[in-house]
Formats: structure tokens, C-alpha cells, sequence
């Protein structure tokens, strides 16, 4: 049996936020062993797996019994350890239960209450209710809850919402910054920081009361993303900040962990046995792409089409820096509200540098769109994707730029059932053909925005009539579709497509809400047309 011995996880001395271990390192050859095995179908099923004795103990046991058989390992594992069940969704159910009664069912099903947790789990507790994606995802997620928490207000739940909203102030509290998910084994990354939003939906009429109110948490997930910058010299890079050639300071995804995922550990090790790279630069850009959320996507591909070639950490991200300068603006406005006004002055010149910033690496004016920065090499990445639709929404693109965008995600990336995250194919399934929920939401809410309204309704329509002609079929809302031959839940990546699912519940409820002449059609071909044509 092939013994791998623990990488333990970096964490960087500025962090005051102590995290518990994840179990790889808990584990050490036994957490290996088991994962290069093949012990599960899904490195995710013995990542949540709750030791029944104290790690240590068990070390000792395994080491002493040592099984000499994949059938030998699992019996320990099963003896030893409690293995974990999926989150519940409903069976399929027919096509006469009207879709928004069934999302309404679902978040029940969907909510977890667990203040306290087991001893030697790899759960995270958080004080409040929470919804869970669904599936293999039986946790809270970062940005995942975002598009959840829109669903959740369109259902009345105010209740769910604020209690999220908490739940992630409490982690920012604990932390230092809202992890992957309230796993262990997600502490040493975090997803693209939407909490400002999430504090915005708590008071839509006038976010900047609420931004007010959880000022000290949006300031320290901003201090979070930005550590080490006012250090950096031009052309360095220090976590999940970088300087450019001018010295400008833009933002990367990054990972403190240089070891295998937890969650996805013999994939992992194959993939950098395969690879003449050393395996901590691999893993390094691997745990970044999952930060990303878009895990795994031709983006963060250097060829654009094999997973070996994954540098997320040389490249600058479009939506995570549009997402940044939300944050930055969204600290403004409560920085105004307390009347601090030095802290509103700090908080607009940073926007105002990050804006000039992304206007100088980030927008190309021949595509006409927002590109990937690879700031190693100096060079856009040619390939629009639909991040490029970020700076729309959150405000950061001038009318021309917006104009301009909706131009070239009409030609390039609207298709039947959506917009298509990538025009790649490359069998990840950030990639073509499949469309996903936030993504949708990004579109038409940032379009909108700058009064890009036609192409805004057809992307929503077009969507609809997809989530609602899968569901219609299979009694089923799933984490992502296919936009181009449409009715069919998307495939390819990792894991199989899951069903449930917080972000699609969410998003459709309030795209059902803004546009109610199209919420039940069921051909997108009496979708209203693009921009008019």
C-alpha cells in the first residue's frame, strides 16, 4: 500500500486566526492511504468523516494493525469512523408541482442547524440556521449563499437571511475571513468576497445602513485579501496580493495550503504525478482555482485546455478584483453613514486605484470586453468569459465599456439556454457548454444596471425556460446546465452533477420575480430577442 507522508498546512505568521488542522494532517499516512486507495468514489466522503476516538488513538491503532487491503483499509475506516450522509433533496417530483412550491420545500430541506459539532468532525459550527447547496455539499459555502440568500428574500425567509448574514459575521469574527466552507480542511482559502452584497440584501432600500452595521467585518475581510500589499515592491506578489509593473495593486486567487485538497486528495496526487511541475506548485494552483469558484475552468489553464497547465496564481481575475472594488465602495458607504469621513476618503481612493488599475490590464478595447491578466508574462488572457460581465455589476465600467461588453456577450456568449461561462470545451465544467446559475445572475443584474435591458430579459428568459424544461423532466433543480443543447442538466469535472441546489433555487426565484411574463414559458424561442433584434 502506498504510504504518502502528511503535508502539513501553511499558514502564514501575520495571521492571528488560529485553525483547527484538517484531517490530512490529523491523519497523516492513514488520511494518504485512504485516498490513494480509492477506499471512496469521493475524497469528500472520508474528508467529513467524524473520528469516533481521538486521532492520535487511532494513528496507533492503524499503524499497529496496518490492513494490507483496499477491503482490509475500509473496514477500518468504517470501524473507526463515522461516515458522512449527503444533504437531503427531495425525490423527483412531477411536472404538476409548480416549480416555486417546490423551492419553497427545499429550503427546509436544505437548512442545517448545528451550533455545536462532534468532537474530531471536520465541520465548522456556526451559531445560526443555514442553507446547504444540496448533494455532496452538506456545509455552508461562501459565495454559493449570495445567490442563495436572493431566493431566500423572494420566499419571505428573512429569518434564513439574517441568520446567514450573522453566521458569516461570526466567521469573519473567528477566522479572519469567511472560508471555502465551514469545513477544516477550507480554512487556508477563502471564494470571492460577496458578504458586502449579502449585507446589502438586509436592507435593499438603502444598503448603506447595513453596511454601516457590519463595518468591522467588511473591513477585516478586506484586510484579509489585501495582507502584505502596502509591502510590495512592482512586479511582486505576497498571498492574494500582487503589485504590477506600475505599481498598481490588483488581486489573485491563492491558497495558504501548498498540500492535495482534503476533499478531492488521489485526483490531486495523480494529476501532479503526472505533471514534471513540483507538486506544491501544482497544488498551490489547484486550492486557488477552488478559491475562484470556477473549479476548474480553461481560465486558469496556461494552454487553455489541460489541467496539468493550471497556473491560477500568475493570473489577475476580472470578477474577483470587480468584486473587490464592490467591497472597497461598499466600505465607503458605511464609512459615510458613521460619518468617519478620513475612512470614506481612504476607501474611495483605493476604488478610484482600482478602477484605473483594472481600465489599464483588465479592459481590452479591441474585443470590447474585460480580460484574465497573466501578470508573470505581461499578457490578456484572449479568451472572454463571462467574469468579463463583473464590472458591470458591481458598477465599476463606464456606459461605454457596459455597451460594449453587452455587444460582445450577445455575439459570443449568449446561446439558447443562457450564457456559456467559457467558449472552450475542454470538459471541465466551468467550461462550454455549461451555463451556471450566478453567472446568469452577474449578466442580468449587471446589464441592467446600465440600461442594457433587452439583452438582460433574454438571458433571464432563456435560463428560465432551461431550469424549468429540466425540471419539467426530471423533477429536478441541479448546480448547472447545459446552455447549448439545453433541457439537460451540464456535466463534466470532478464529481457528478448534484442536485438541489442553492444557487439555481435562488437565482430563479428572483428571476421570476423581475420578469413574471416569462417566468412559465417553456421555448425560449418566445423569449424576447437581444437587444432588440
Amino acid at each position: 500500500m502506498a504510504l504518502v507522508a502528511p503535508v502539513l498546512l501553511l499558514v502564514h505568521p501575520a495571521l492571528a486566526f488560529e485553525r483547527p488542522a484538517p484531517p490530512q494532517v490529523l491523519f497523516g499516512d492513514l488520511y494518504a492511504d485512504v485516498g490513494l486507495e480509492h477506499i471512496f468514489p469521493d475524497s469528500k466522503d472520508f474528508a467529513d468523516a467524524t473520528a469516533k476516538s481521538p486521532p492520535p488513538e487511532i494513528l496507533a491503532l492503524y499503524h499497529a494493525q496496518k490492513p494490507n487491503s483496499p477491503e482490509g483499509l475500509k473496514r477500518f475506516v468504517v470501524t473507526h469512523f463515522g461516515l458522512p450522509a449527503q444533504a437531503a433533496t427531495p425525490a423527483a417530483v412531477s411536472e404538476q408541482v409548480p416549480i416555486r412550491r417546490h423551492i419553497d420545500a427545499l429550503w427546509t430541506l436544505l437548512t442545517r442547524d448545528e451550533p455545536t459539532v462532534a468532537p474530531y468532525s471536520s465541520l465548522l459550527p456556526l451559531p445560526r440556521p443555514y442553507v446547504v447547496p444540496g448533494g455532496r455539499f452538506s456545509e455552508l459555502y461562501y459565495w454559493d449563499s449570495y445567490f442563495t440568500m436572493l431566493g431566500l428574500a423572494e420566499s419571505g425567509r428573512r429569518d434564513l437571511l439574517e441568520d446567514m448574514v450573522k453566521n458569516f459575521a461570526d466567521l469573519m469574527d473567528t477566522y479572519g475571513h469567511a472560508p471555502n466552507g465551514t469545513r477544516t480542511y477550507y480554512l487556508s482559502r477563502s471564494q470571492p468576497p460577496f458578504f458586502f452584497e449579502m449585507v446589502g440584501l438586509l436592507s435593499p432600500s438603502d444598503p448603506a445602513a447595513a453596511f454601516a452595521r457590519y463595518l468591522p467585518e467588511l473591513k477585516t475581510e478586506y484586510a484579509y485579501w489585501m495582507e502584505g500589499a502596502n509591502e510590495l515592491k512592482a512586479g511582486g506578489a505576497h498571498r492574494h496580493a500582487v503589485a504590477l509593473e506600475d505599481g498598481s495593486i490588483l488581486n489573485r486567487y491563492w491558497d495558504d495550503s501548498d498540500a492535495p485538497r482534503d476533499e478531492a486528495y488521489r485526483g490531486d496526487v495523480e494529476l501532479a504525478a503526472a505533471t514534471p511541475r513540483p507538486p506544491q506548485e501544482i497544488y498551490r494552483d489547484i486550492r486557488a482555482g477552488a478559491e475562484s469558484g470556477w473549479d476548474f475552468s480553461s481560465r486558469w489553464f496556461a494552454d487553455s485546455r489541460t489541467m496539468a497547465s493550471i497556473d491560477t496564481t500568475e493570473i489577475i481575475p476580472v470578477d474577483l478584483n470587480a468584486v473587490m472594488f464592490g467591497l472597497e465602495d461598499a466600505i465607503r458607504a458605511g464609512c459615510e453613514r458613521d460619518d468617519d469621513h478620513d475612512c470614506a476618503e481612504d476607501y474611495a481612493k483605493r476604488a478610484a486605484a482600482r478602477r484605473a488599475a483594472i481600465d489599464r490590464y483588465l479592459w481590452d478595447s479591441s474585443r470590447g470586453a474585460y480580460l484574465d491578466y497573466r501578470w508573470t508574462k505581461k499578457q490578456p488572457i484572449d479568451h472572454i468569459t463571462a467574469a468579463t460581465l463583473y464590472p458591470l455589476f458591481t458598477r465599476l465600467a463606464t456606459e461605454a465599456q457596459a455597451a460594449s461588453v453587452a455587444k460582445a456577450v450577445e455575439a459570443e456568449l449568449l446561446k439558447p439556454g443562457g450564457i456559456v461561462a467559457t467558449t472552450l470545451d475542454t470538459g471541465q465544467q466551468w467550461d462550454w457548454p455549461n451555463g451556471w446559475a450566478p453567472l446568469q445572475w452577474i449578466a442580468v443584474e449587471g446589464l441592467s444596471r446600465y440600461g442594457q435591458n433587452q439583452l438582460a430579459e433574454t438571458i433571464a428568459c432563456r435560463w428560465m425556460v432551461n431550469v424549468s424544461g429540466v425540471y419539467r423532466s426530471t423533477g429536478k433543480l441541479v448546480e448547472k446546465y447545459d446552455v447549448i443543447a439545453t433541457n439537460q442538466p451540464g456535466g463534466g469535472g470532478e464529481y457528478p452533477t448534484q442536485d438541489g441546489f442553492g444557487w439555481t433555487n435562488g437565482v430563479m426565484l428572483k428571476l421570476m420575480a423581475l420578469y413574471p411574463a416569462d417566468a412559465d414559458l417553456q421555448s425560449a424561442d418566445l423569449c424576447p430577442s437581444a437587444l432588440g433584434r
